[in-house]
Order: C-alpha cells, then structure tokens, then sequence
C-alpha cells in the first residue's frame, strides 16, 4: 500500500520527536547521576548536547541548574525542550492515527499529557527522576508496541527510520561534548572522576551493562569510544544505527540516493580513531559525522516525503 507524502512525513517527524525527548531526558538524568556537586558541574553541556541553541540566546543570564532545566524540560519557546518535543509528537501523530496501532496512539497521548501536568514539576530536584523515568518509560512502551503489533509496511519503515536517524545524531553529540571533554582531562593523567564520568556518558546512551558484557574489563577510554562507535551489535552505537538505516532504507522503493549519502557517513565513520587521545580532533570527527547525518536526513526527506 503506497504512503501519502503528507503521512510518510508526520511519522517520520514525530519518531524523531519521540526520540529526542527521550534521548534528551536519558542525557539529562544519567550523564550527571554520579557526578559529585563539589566538582563543579557545568549544566551548559546539556545544551549542546541537546542540539539547541545557546543558552544565553533564549534563557535568561543566569546558566545554572535552574535555567538549564528549565530550558530544556519545559520551555515553551525552546523547540527542542521535551515539552515541545512532545507536544509536536503528538500533534504529528494526531493526525495518522489511520496507520497506527490503537495503543500506540495511546501512548503518545498519555506522554503528552503527562508532559503538561507535570514537566514544571521536574525543577524540582525531589520530583525530577520520577519525571524523567516516567518519559522514558512510556517511550520504550511506545516502540514495544509498535514493535509488536505494526506491520512492517512503508509507515513502520519511516518510523524506523525517523527514530534511528534521531538516534545515531543524538549519540554522536554526546560522545563530541562529552567524551571528548574527558578525553582532554584524561590527558592529564586518569583519576576516580574520569572513570566516573565516562560511566555516566556510557549510562546517557543506555550501553553501561552493555559495555560491560562485551569488555569485561575496567573503564577505558579507547574502548568506551570504540564501543559506542564501531559496536555494530550494540542498537545505540553510531554504527549500530547506520545499520539499521541501511536495512530500512532497502526495504523502501529505489533507496539509491539515500543509501550514496549514508555510504558517505559510513565512510566518515570508518575514519574515525577511537584509540587516539585527541578531544578536539574527536569533536571535529563527530561535527563532521553529524554534518553527514544531516544530508541522509535530507536525502529522505527528498526522495520519500516531498517528491
């Protein structure tokens, strides 16, 4: 059955959406979780790694706890808060309930919803992770359903594919303004701290047990790094994503210009070394991925929702 442009759009649309709010909630409340407060955290990096713009440009001067939360939960003006991720998830699949399970409709109302009630709520830090826990579990609910009762048509694939370019974006951004800070810090020589912290960058992306299993040693940076790039078994990893594109996008009609844009992320990817100790040039490398990953966005976009 052929997918109008119009629907093929808002699904894929509001998986991104989806994605984001969770990705960012998961960013937000396991990056910093075993961060000592007497380190001196910056909350800043949250914004970058959110993708928005900086903080000082739509958020009041002060840059501590307060705005940043604020900032990226539950403002209104901000287009990459999770409110308003949430809240144009639900507009976007609103309107293609005809090709959605019923339940899953149902999920992204109930998010919603629970967005609006209780978004302001999470400022405070006694109320915070109950906040985020509940957005995460209600999106892994989500996909849960989708991946058991939809059927793998053209709207599944473009859900597939919105998630997963969300995705790998999303991971390439923690690993340049995360891992690549602590790969400077570690230059200095390694600490209880580092290791703390890249235990968190790991936990961000849902891979701490993961990496565990696969190197059963202690935390090391060159293997962390290769872990959540090159891990190809791994569903987070950049790979792992480009993978999952890739078999996507061959299950659509004539994938030719999508697949030639992600061959060039693919071919960016394979170029980058994760057993270097250079933070900067591994930020160039990820600034240089998510250009890439911008341009298989775009070829999607192009050849399956505004041909």
């Amino acid at each position: 059955m052929a997918l109008l442009s119009r629907v093929a759009d808002r699904v894929y649309w509001g998986a991104r959406q989806m994605e984001r709010a969770e990705d960012i909630m998961r960013a937000f409340s396991d990056v910093f979780i075993d961060f000592p407060m007497a380190a001196g955290l910056s909350w800043e990096p949250l914004v970058a790694i959110s993708g928005s713009a900086p903080l000082s440009d739509v958020a009041s001067s002060d840059r501590g706890e307060a705005a940043v939360v604020k900032f990226i939960i539950d403002d209104a003006a901000n287009p990459g808060s999770i409110r308003s991720s949430v809240e144009a998830a639900r507009e976007n699949l609103r309107t293609t309930r005809e090709v959605m399970p019923r339940e899953a409709w149902s999920a992204v109302n109930q998010l919603a919803l629970f967005v609006r009630a209780e978004a302001t709520g999470a400022l405070d830090r006694r109320r915070r992770d109950r906040v985020l826990a509940r957005v995460v579990e209600i999106s892994r609910r989500l996909d849960g359903v989708l991946e058991s009762t939809m059927t793998r048509d053209a709207a599944y694939r473009m859900w597939r594919l919105g998630r997963l370019v969300e995705r790998v974006d999303m991971t390439t951004r923690v690993i340049g303004v995360r891992a690549a800070t602590l790969m400077q810090s570690t230059a200095h020589g390694p600490s209880t701290l580092n290791e703390v912290q890249w235990m968190g960058v790991l936990r961000s992306l849902s891979a701490l047990q993961m990496y565990q299993r696969a190197v059963r040693g202690p935390i090391d940076t060159s293997d962390v790094l290769g872990f959540l790039l090159h891990h190809e078994g791994f569903p987070r990893s950049v790979r792992g994503c480009l993978s999952a594109i890739r078999a996507e996008v061959i299950a659509l009609p004539a994938p030719g210009p999508v697949l030639d844009a992600l061959s060039i992320v693919e071919h960016t990817l394979a170029s980058v070394n994760a057993e270097g100790g250079d933070g900067a040039a591994l930020d160039d490398m990820m600034d240089r991925l998510q250009i890439a990953i911008a341009d298989v966005d775009r070829a999607i976009i192009s050849r399956y929702v505004r041909w």
